[in-house]
């Protein structure tokens, strides 16, 4: 394949043996283009029925396969028995709320006492902090269960162990060897753990601890000595499909299965919170992957980057209407106000980043960016240049770093290494995603760190920014029957991306602008077959010029959605890329 991407973007057809194919098409009786689709994957034998139709409660592994998980249990446990008071301890973001929702629901319907706090980004920053655990402490709360944080947290469960507050780590983010000295850290990334799921986000770790703790509650007859019935916690996967989404882990295995499952949860809208953003988001039908994690998502996650920490894990954790009602109005009234700064802030990190995108990491600094939303700048301006971005802001001498990876390159362990090496105060996070703070002096020690730690690990082929093709398809393939037989390998997202297909030989018949942004075309091909497409976030960029000329034959990759207006479907084509033969 020799076609010139308008975006200057590679092209490749992905490889496969034509002969696995054949096998599948005749071992399962599966369509010639699912069987590409299941081969690609590398999904063959007994593997194809559980891909397909996964079950979930075969697939829930023991919960006590999680280090530590015997002694947190068997410490709530008591302190449930006490009717003591529990300390929750959050994070801002998505997972951070659906795991601190997770929490709340069950310990109320257990009549369980309990108190939480979420940090505020910009007064507390990230984690556990001496002056937030003392806000506990002050209540006179004896344990603390931090959720989707605190693996790194040292020095802050030290100063607790030193006030007789245990505290217990519900974790995911990558660990150092020196653990905190907790009474508990549950988390797939520590080294020692032997689970083998270290893909999954906070919000399941949390899941686990609350089946272990079921359990020990049932087996023990607590809920019958107490009249109290006992929750059904397959009722809380919403909040597990929501914060995966959110998290963007990968959406394999176990991962997989709790999103295709707590979608199904979420149609029967019985999360108050989630029914009240569907509405709010004017979607009347069932919210699909998109709307979690581009439409709720952001929403929650606007209260975090805005001011308003708690709002997210309120809003996903409570039964009063109107609590629900006032909250997701607040929240959907602060991310139009994220929009609109972040637009603003966006024109003048471009200008920077064009100065720098011949260096292998950008890190870009500005002390007018606001906190809340560096992670937003670095991911965009990380997808723009496909570059390693870090996004640093900051009044003072300490400042405060969001980073964003690319494909092949770890940030979590690099951020980790730049701590160990003294270069940055502290930080930490996942492969693709970190946060941290650093002296400002120190800027330039760590733009040679991270650019020499690059250019060891990164091959060639890694930096190229290559767009990965499936299959070539004919425009009369797309309808309704065709999207349906490919959602069969759905959920998608990392690890299981949306299969991503070429059509050939289009003209431009017609195109809008929606939305002052986005590109919607009516494309024809040689037989008059015409598809419906869009282009997101196309405007001022390469490819707008392209969608707006009929004359050019075009050659499209993209993927395909079902769009539900009013009852009626259409299949239509999401452009991701054009080239001209």
């Amino acid at each position: 394949m020799n076609l010139k991407s308008v975006t200057g973007k590679s092209w490749k057809l992905n490889n496969v043996d034509n002969n696995k194919i054949l096998k599948l098409t005749e071992e399962f009786s599966l369509s010639e283009i699912l069987c590409r689709l299941l081969a690609i994957r590398n999904i063959f034998g007994e593997d194809v029925k559980e891909f397909l139709k996964p079950d979930l409660k075969k697939q829930i592994p023991n919960p006590y396969i999680f280090k530590d998980m015997k002694v947190s249990v068997e410490h709530i446990y008591g302190l449930i028995k006490e009717r003591s008071i529990i300390g929750i301890f959050g994070d801002y973001d998505v997972d951070g709320a659906s795991s601190t929702a997770m929490l709340i629901k069950f310990f109320t319907k257990i009549n369980q006492p309990y108190n939480f706090f979420i940090p505020d980004r910009q007064k507390d920053g990230y984690g556990p902090s001496v002056a937030t655990f003392d806000k506990f402490i002050k209540k006179k709360i004896n344990t603390i269960i931090t959720v989707d944080c605190g693996s790194l947290s040292n020095e802050v469960v030290d100063y607790a162990n030193t006030k007789n507050v245990s505290t217990i780590i519900l974790d995911h983010h990558q660990a150092d060897i020196n653990l905190p000295k907790a009474l508990g850290i549950i988390n797939p990334n520590r080294i020692d753990d032997r689970s083998k799921l270290k893909y999954l986000c906070a919000t399941s770790i949390v899941f686990f601890f609350l089946l272990a703790l079921n359990k020990k509650l049932k087996d023990t007859n607590w809920y019958q000595e107490n009249n109290i019935k006992k929750p059904e916690l397959l009722e809380y996967i919403d909040l597990i499909a929501l914060a995966t989404i959110c998290d963007v882990v990968p959406l394999v295995g176990l991962n997989r299965s709790f999103v295709k499952h707590g979608l199904k949860v979420i149609h029967k809208r019985k999360n108050l919170g989630i029914k009240m953003l569907s509405d709010i988001s004017n979607i009347s039908s069932s919210p699909s992957i998109y709307d979690l994690g581009y439409i709720f998502g952001p929403k929650i996650n606007a209260g975090g980057r805005l001011g308003y920490s708690n709002y997210g894990a309120k809003l996903l954790s409570t039964n009063d209407v109107n609590e629900a009602d006032y909250l997701s109005i607040k929240l959907n009234k602060l991310n139009e106000e994220r929009k609109q700064l972040e637009d603003i802030q966006m024109k003048t990190i471009l200008k920077e980043a064009e100065l720098q995108k011949d260096s292998p990491i950008l890190i870009l600094y500005n002390k007018e960016f606001h906190e809340g939303l560096i992670g937003i700048l670095a991911a965009r301006i990380k997808d723009k240049f496909y570059k390693p971005t870090i996004v640093l802001t900051g009044l003072n001498n300490i400042l405060k770093g969001s980073a964003r990876s690319i494909f092949g390159f770890d940030m979590g362990t690099a951020i980790l290494n730049s701590v160990n090496k003294k270069i940055i105060i502290k930080g930490g996070g996942h492969k693709m995603a970190a946060g941290f703070t650093i002296y400002k002096k120190n800027i330039t020690a760590l733009k040679e760190f991270l650019n020499l730690t690059f250019i060891k690990l990164m091959s060639k082929e890694m930096l190229k920014n290559t767009i990965y093709i499936d299959a070539k398809i004919l425009p009369s393939a797309l309808n309704e029957s065709f999207f349906n037989e490919i959602d069969l390998l759905s959920p998608f997202g990392p690890g299981n991306y949306d299969p991503s297909f070429m059509i050939e030989n289009v003209k431009v018949l017609k195109s809008k602008i929606i939305q002052n942004k986005h590109i919607n075309s009516i494309l024809i091909s040689k037989d008059r077959k015409s598809i419906n497409t869009i282009c997101f976030n196309a405007k001022n960029t390469e490819l707008e010029s392209y969608l707006c000329e009929k004359k050019k034959i075009l050659n499209i990759v993209g993927k395909l959605s079902l769009n539900n207006w009013l009852g009626k479907k259409q299949v239509q084509f999401i452009i991701n890329d054009i080239s001209i033969n």
